[in-house]
């Protein structure tokens, strides 16, 4: 008997990997973690950033699209009802098959509401992953509000024990710090932005803008928020300080005026 999995393949396309909630917990008032269980090799799949498929609220039976060979995902025929979403695994662990994403709740998009709503049993699906495009320095500028905190989480883990350099981390307040092991020589800065929404602060570009750029070319700076805040950040590295394509990423998370969905 051939399934449509088997017609699948047979065409050259392959299914998702399907992952199942186990367990959810409140890391912050505005984050939420979602602990996801799946084989080893769809584990090891998920991540560091990985291309998540997000089905309606309440879906018991997503309708999956389907891979080509080279990634590229494939929509079925009418209304699938599946949302496809970037986000950064705050934790993998292949040995044991499970990988942790946070989500952040503001807003009403389909991965907040999705993540609001998640019980254990519900599925999520993966549809590729790429890297974060770090590289080890020797002083590292890392620039990023609440929906970067998983990729500044693992670009600290993954960091150098003798690096140095500066963490600028814009949240609402001190509620919605989380804790970020990293190189000691690393100095955390959180930014409060209070009453202010979401992608209306300038917080993370002032503190960029009064800072001096350190003396030599070991340097690294990632950046990962709101698209018009990235841009002038990336502005200000590239011109004032100087640095080139290899010394820095600089990449919009999400868009003012859309839902609060990471991007990459």
């Amino acid at each position: 008997m051939t399934t449509a999995n088997d017609a699948a393949l047979v065409d050259g396309l392959r299914p998702v990997d399907v992952l199942t909630v186990v367990a959810v917990t409140d890391v912050t008032p505005s984050v939420r973690r979602v602990t996801l269980s799946g084989t080893p090799e769809a584990v090891a799949a998920a991540g560091p950033t990985v291309n998540l498929l997000v089905p309606r609220v309440d879906d018991a039976a997503p309708r999956w699209p389907l891979l080509q060979r080279d990634g590229r995902v494939v929509w079925p025929d009418g209304s699938h009802g599946v949302a496809l979403r970037s986000y950064t695994a705050r934790r993998q662990d292949p040995a044991v098959g499970e990988v942790d994403i946070d989500f952040v709740l503001h807003g009403d998009g389909p991965a907040a509401s999705w993540a609001a709503a998640a019980r254990p049993g519900a599925l999520l699906g993966v549809a590729g992953a790429a890297s974060l495009a770090e590289r080890p320095a020797r002083w590292l500028l890392l620039v990023a509000d609440e929906t970067a905190l998983p990729a500044v989480s693992r670009i600290l883990g993954a960091a150098p024990i003798d690096s140095t350099g500066i963490a600028y981390l814009e949240v609402a307040g001190p509620e919605e710090e989380q804790g970020l092991a990293g190189p000691p020589g690393v100095e955390l800065r959180w930014l409060h932005r209070g009453a202010t929404p979401p992608g209306e602060s300038t917080l993370l570009v002032d503190a960029v803008a009064s800072l001096e750029r350190p003396p030599g070319d070991d340097v690294f700076a990632w950046v990962g928020a709101e698209s018009a805040a990235v841009r002038a950040i990336r502005a200000d590295l590239r011109g004032r300080w100087g640095l080139g394509r290899a010394q820095h990423h600089a990449i919009g998370y999400w868009r003012r005026g859309r839902a609060m969905s990471p991007a990459g």
